[in-house]
């Protein structure tokens, strides 16, 4: 199925027309040049400082309330951040890579050169409209490919404005945005990119994969799952609160590598609750009207949500809202931090990915007990431990699998421009940022030059003496 959507100028064109006019482009144009791909990359550095106010204003309309502060913090920060990177390593990045030659081929060369790959397709999520469109939008115009970008239908202010100031400052011919709804989310999938990526739910990341398969679309899936914390004995309470409330309600929790739920020693998690509900209480003291909290973003989230905890206390947990102020929350949707304990294996909240302000609470009886739980779960896309025993640290990191790691805070790992940022398993598959985003959209393409001498040519038919004379050299211990 094609579907007909309208450019920023209005003319309707088909996303498989748009795919083929950029890889028109690709045909007739070279290979983008160093100074090309810096100056493309400055052009995006310009846009998001000219109109970071606008940008910090559409994502809150389409939020219902979102805090600038946190925008600028969460989103535009770390792609100016990753431009910057990109910009400086970008040189080194594009050169050929000499590599070893074996004796028998001496005097070849042996070298490694990165190509673009073509045409890039990225989905975007609604959590973080900007950043996760921007980010492997840096990474793809590094490698030198040209890019279509599918924003989400849930910030389609968002996704407008971005569209209109891309084309205006990195032009049509790189960049090409598209905006829709489910059915376009689906052709937009399954078009012949040369390379997709998807960050989203688990569930629709395996129909991207399937619908990517019939063009033999390689994919970086970026999903979710439930990130865990893990608290180790004797370990301060306050200072565990601190992080953990920072990552658990920015973005009101609605981020795929927030807390999920957390792992505290027996006996200690009344201490870790009482932490938790302190620092949530400073950090937020109300909710319905704070311009520094986020609302979730729509209402079938916020029912989903309610869903969870309605079957966590029929199931026997126990349920505290941090809402001193007794609000009305849901007539913005400021969905206050709710912390849960006792909650039975079963409950949905304990078996899906929770996105979003509740925090359930686990006791565990052991370090290698906290360790089995995690394992025995398939592999997050975080995992993060409050420990400052460095030989226990380097024990849990060597036990378990996750996307990344952050120790003593959280989320910070993502936030580093020269780590990759993946997933595992059901969390998902591949690389990007930093250097591994210029590799993951580009051709690493192999090169073999044969110098004379040329020993080899003595292994062709007919096989006489030289060649059993050499084969004998090859064949030895």
């Amino acid at each position: 199925m094609d579907v007909n959507i309208r450019d920023v100028a209005g003319d309707a064109l088909t996303l498989s027309e748009r795919l083929a006019a950029l890889r028109q482009l690709c045909r007739e144009r070279d290979v983008s040049t160093l100074p090309q791909r810096l100056k493309l990359l400055q052009s995006l550095a310009h846009l998001l400082v000219d109109h970071q106010a606008a940008l910090a204003e559409a994502v809150s309309a389409d939020f219902g309330r979102r805090s600038e502060v946190e925008t600028r913090v969460l989103e535009l920060f770390p792609t100016l951040g990753a431009i910057r990177h990109a910009r400086h390593h970008l040189p080194r990045w594009m050169k050929r890579q000499r590599r070893g030659v074996a004796f028998w081929f001496w005097p070849g060369q042996a070298w490694v050169e990165p190509q673009p790959l073509g045409v890039v397709g990225i989905v975007v999520p609604w959590n973080y409209p900007l950043y996760l469109a921007l980010g492997p939008l840096v990474s793809a115009l590094a490698a030198g490919n040209r890019v279509m970008i599918k924003m989400s239908e849930f910030t389609p202010r968002t996704g407008q404005l971005l569209a209109g100031l891309l084309e205006r400052y990195l032009g049509s011919e790189w960049v090409q945005t598209v905006n829709g709804g489910v059915d376009v989310a689906r052709a937009f999938s399954a078009l012949p990119f040369d390379h997709l990526l998807f960050t989203g739910s688990t569930e629709v990341g395996r129909q991207v994969m399937k619908g990517a398969a019939d063009h033999l679309v390689p994919v970086t899936l970026e999903l979710g799952g439930k990130s865990p914390v893990i608290v180790t004995p004797g370990f301060s309470p306050a200072r565990a609160a601190a992080a953990i409330v920072a990552g658990k309600l920015l973005n009101a929790g609605q981020t795929c590598v927030a807390p999920d739920y957390v792992l505290v020693p027996a006996g200690e998690r009344q201490a870790l609750l009482d932490a938790i509900e302190n620092e949530a209480v400073r950090r937020y003291p109300h909710w319905v009207d704070n311009p520094d909290y986020t609302t979730i973003i729509n209402p079938d989230q916020l029912q989903r949500l309610e869903g969870l905890l309605d079957d966590a206390k029929a199931k026997g947990a126990q349920i505290h809202q941090v809402n001193p102020p007794s609000e009305d929350w849901r007539i913005r949707r400021a969905f206050p931090l709710t912390l849960v304990w006792n909650c039975p294996q079963e409950a949905a909240l304990l078996q899906q990915e929770i996105f979003g302000p509740i925090l359930p609470l686990i006791e565990y009886d052991s370090i290698e007990a906290a360790i089995a739980y995690v394992n025995q779960r398939p592999h997050p896309l975080a995992l993060y431990l409050f420990d400052d025993n460095v030989q226990r640290v380097r024990s849990v990191l060597r036990q378990t699998r996750s996307g990344g790691v952050t120790v003593n805070e959280t989320m910070l790992h993502v936030a580093q421009g020269d780590l990759p940022f993946g997933g595992v398993g059901h969390s998902g598959m591949g690389h990007y940022h930093g250097r591994e985003g210029f590799q993951a959209f580009s051709k690493l393409r192999p090169v073999f030059r044969q110098g004379r001498p040329n020993a080899i040519a003595w292994m062709r038919p007919p096989y006489g003496t030289r060649a059993r004379w050499l084969l004998k050299l090859m064949l030895r211990r």
